[in-house]
């Protein structure tokens, strides 16, 4: 019997974000192209990995104090487009603009439940649409979309997410929400 979990930290998508990056991705279609499947649609901020159900009450414990410590901020899609090495692209993401408070949060958590000291990383938020399949060629031309209007993407609250592997998606679940409240 496996008592490990796979965990990540993320943040849902209001209801028009996500509608308007759902009908967007249409401009990106074809074999070699998978599409995330909707209700999986999210903003990554730190992905935990696979760890022992015991570690469940210290990691939720942690995200408490992060989430009281964070204040909410609000992004702006900059574009869609293949990322996130345009030359060498594994998938089509949202990119936004880069955000300070994003990057302090993102960092934090980081910090907090990396198991080893995390090297400097530049966060860049963002929402992966699609994945492009092993098997496949990778799409030549791809169109970098900008939106024809802000679209502004308000964070309130991230939350614990569980991923179960499965095919041909895995299946993700929030295990507890954690509002930022710092004033």
């Amino acid at each position: 019997m496996n008592d490990n979990i796979r965990l990540f930290v993320a943040a849902s998508l209001p209801e028009n974000v996500k509608s308007y990056l759902v009908q967007a991705r249409e401009a990106y279609t074809g074999p070699a192209i998978r599409q995330v499947p909707e209700q999986n649609l999210h903003l990554t901020l730190y992905f935990i990995g696979n760890v022992p159900m015991t570690e469940d009450t210290y990691i939720r414990q942690t995200l408490m104090q992060v989430a009281q410590r964070h204040s909410r901020f609000t992004l702006s899609l900059e574009q869609l487009e293949p990322g996130p090495k345009p030359r060498s692209p594994r998938l089509i993401w949202a990119r936004f603009s880069q955000n300070e408070a994003f990057s302090k949060l993102s960092q934090e958590l980081t910090q907090a439940l990396s198991p080893a000291p995390p090297k400097q990383e530049k966060f860049i938020p963002h929402v992966t649409l699609s994945r492009f399949k092993k098997e496949g060629a990778v799409p030549k031309d791809l169109p970098l979309i900008t939106p024809p209007s802000e679209v502004l993407y308000p964070v309130s609250s991230f939350a614990l997410w569980q991923s179960q592997l499965a095919s041909p998606h895995p299946i993700y679940t929030i295990v507890e929400e954690f509002p930022l409240t710092h004033p």
